[in-house]
């Protein structure tokens, strides 16, 4: 039995930091670490597990045998275990044996702070060190420009296992193929940004990656940690944000991961009401305690730092914010105030994305928070929990449903459209069209639409032209660019081989162009997030289900005129009324040949007219295609 050189990388300073909750990069120090010590080249080894009462390093270097090599636990109370093996270093497979002081019970863990972990089923972490030398300076020098909030932002989520498969092997694409074939398609389709679903080390493919096992390790199902910066790096070179899906609210159960580390409720809320997700029967993160605190919001700032990522989407904020989260009645305690609040949740999330914004203020934190709770996306000082945006659930949920209607029904719901607008400018919403959306028989975003072929696809296309044209950043999940027919299937590719027929290559079509569109004019961005950037002409006309508003910009010359007509019937000497004279051209049509539209209702350049209408001076006839979005410019 062998206890092991003693050698720290911590400094009273980081100790300090640690248990006040306060250290940012633990991953600096917890984890392992290859290092030379007198000389000698090996690997040194921290982790924290104050109810150890010995703590053995097992692994492929000895057997995988306890007591060969014996950690020493610190003089300080931190609780973290620590030790220097010799002539250990890059590639060495190891777990943490750790006997606990309660009943000699013996767990059997991964590294909490791993650079890399075994490919699953496989459960032990590796000694790793991804050496890589970055190519993404300008990206980087410009970025603050290209996240700002008043900067387009039309995001593309992908599942890296199921977007395309190699076929004739039956594999998944590895990150370095991902590097060329996904980072030329985003290009290719003109979206801002990628979003990835968790890439983080998780074990049970089924969890999509929501159940994360190694918060510090990209997945090894797709290569080296290494090859995951060469995707990020080659997503930069060609001017394409990435944000990571994060996983801050809850961890599964499995023997190797965070719960019941060391043989305490270390990690986990050690009251089953707040530390037991029933939902997903997983563990939740005890953010009352400083430790946690560290731990996660190291984990945000490490991607950011380590990997170069442009902004984090937080999941499952609203299981954070509220103690009873998919509780009945006595399954939840209330707060010291008697509220239903998580207050020590709240807490942590306004110190993560301070931390988060006072480390990267070119970045964006986005919650993917579904209730009414206030400030979601408003900065800390004024009592906001100082996300950049959220997730417009109440949008999604309310579009998808009234476009699910027949037209002749719509004329009876024109409030599910119009109702956003009372609402849209009290958080910097971000409208999603997520994988969410697309499974457990929801039907695809096609699948939902109502009609035959034509009206299918002629509402898909309406619906997209009026998410583009809605103030708001924009998601959208694979596959829903270019109309996937069948829900979303995590084991299978999307059907790729659709575009080969016109009716879904003129939704691709669509997309890219509304993506160029939301890049060009600025009157759909520059303003998205206040009211000033917004103005109804009628939202009124139920009868003939359509939507006349105006989007504006810093200019007045770069304001738009958007129509949507939400039924199958075009509209010509359609009278609008007009914020101005002078004389407006059609600059965007969803019906034209190229989107497989009609292209037979087009609007030639249309002066205004002295008739008072809609409570305006001016006005215009106009032409409506049918099921279709217009928007037109004033001519200069």
């Amino acid at each position: 039995m062998a206890e092991l050189k003693t050698h720290s990388l911590f400094t009273d300073f980081d100790i300090e930091l640690f248990k006040a909750g306060k250290h940012y990069r633990l991953y600096e120090k917890l984890g392992s670490h290859i290092i030379s010590l007198d000389g000698i080249q090996g690997t040194y080894f921290a982790v924290w597990a104050p109810s150890a009462k010995q703590i053995s390093v097992i692994g492929d270097f000895n057997y995988w045998i306890e007591g060969e090599h014996l950690l020493k636990v610190r003089w300080d109370g931190s609780g973290i275990w620590e030790g220097f093996i010799p002539n250990v270093g890059k590639g060495s497979t190891y777990k943490y044996k750790i006997q606990s002081h309660h009943n000699d019970i013996k767990t059997e863990k991964a590294d909490p702070f791993a650079r890399r972990c075994e490919h699953p089923p496989k459960t032990a972490s590796i000694v790793w060190d991804e050496d890589y030398e970055w190519s993404d300076k300008a990206w980087m020098k410009s970025r603050k420009k290209n996240n700002a909030l008043d900067a387009p932002f039309s995001v593309y989520e992908v599942h890296l296992g199921s977007w395309k498969k190699q076929i004739e092997e039956n594999r998944f694409l590895s990150y370095v193929e991902l590097a060329e074939s996904l980072v030329n398609y985003v290009k290719e389709m003109n979206f801002t940004h990628v979003e990835l679903m968790p890439v983080m080390e998780y074990p049970y493919d089924p969890s999509w990656g929501y159940q994360l096992t190694g918060y510090f390790a990209p997945t090894s199902r797709f290569g080296y940690p290494e090859e995951f910066k060469l995707l990020i790096d080659k997503l930069h070179q060609n001017d394409i944000g990435i944000i990571l899906d994060w996983v801050p609210s809850h961890f599964p159960e499995d023997a190797h991961g965070l719960g019941f580390f060391d043989g305490s409720h270390l990690y986990e809320h050690p009251d089953k009401r707040k530390g037991y997700h029933p939902d997903w029967k997983s563990l939740i993160f005890n953010y009352g305690r400083n430790e946690v605190k560290s731990f996660l919001i190291s984990n945000a700032i490490f991607w950011l730092d380590q990997y170069h990522v442009d902004g984090l989407r937080v999941d499952a904020v609203a299981s954070m914010l509220f103690l009873d989260y998919s509780r009945d009645e006595g399954e939840w305690e209330p707060n010291q105030f008697g509220g239903r609040e998580n207050l020590e949740a709240i807490a942590f999330m306004k110190e993560m994305n301070e931390a988060v914004y006072s480390h990267f203020p070119d970045v964006q934190t986005i919650a993917e928070e579904s209730t009414s709770f206030p400030m979601v996306s408003k900065p800390t000082f004024i009592g906001g929990l100082g996300f950049g945006m959220k997730w417009m659930m109440g949008w999604m949920h309310d579009t998808l449903q009234y476009f699910a209607k027949e037209p002749i029904y719509r004329k009876h719901h024109q409030n599910d459209l119009t109702f956003s607008m009372t609402y849209a400018f009290t958080e910097n919403f971000m409208l999603p069209l997520s994988h969410d959306e697309v499974v457990y028989g929801k039907h695809s975003i096609l699948g939902r639409m109502p009609g035959d072929e034509w009206q299918r696809f002629a509402n898909l296309r309406l619906l997209y032209g009026y998410m583009f044209t809605h103030p708001g950043t924009k998601l959208l999940f694979q596959g829903a660019e270019f109309g996937q027919s069948e829900e979303w299937n995590f084991e299978n590719s999307l059907d790729w081989h659709l575009l080969e027929y016109k009716v879904h290559k003129g939704i691709q079509n669509l997309v890219k162009d509304l993506n160029t569109f939301y890049r060009k004019e600025k009157a759909l961005y520059e303003k998205q997030f206040t009211a000033e950037g917004f103005e109804w002409i009628d939202y009124s006309n139920a009868e003939d289900s359509s939507l006349v508003y105006i989007r504006k910009g810093n200019k007045p010359g770069d304001d738009l005129v958007i129509v949507c007509n939400m039924t199958p019937v075009p509209r010509t000497d359609y009278r609008i009324g007009l914020p101005k004279e002078g004389k407006l051209k059609e600059v965007f049509n969803s019906d034209l040949k190229k989107y497989n539209g009609t292209g037979d209702y087009k609007n030639k350049m249309i002066q205004s007219e002295n008739i008072e209408w809609q409570f305006r001076k001016y006005s215009a006839e106009i032409t409506i295609p049918p099921l279709a979005m217009i928007a037109f410019k004033y001519s200069k």
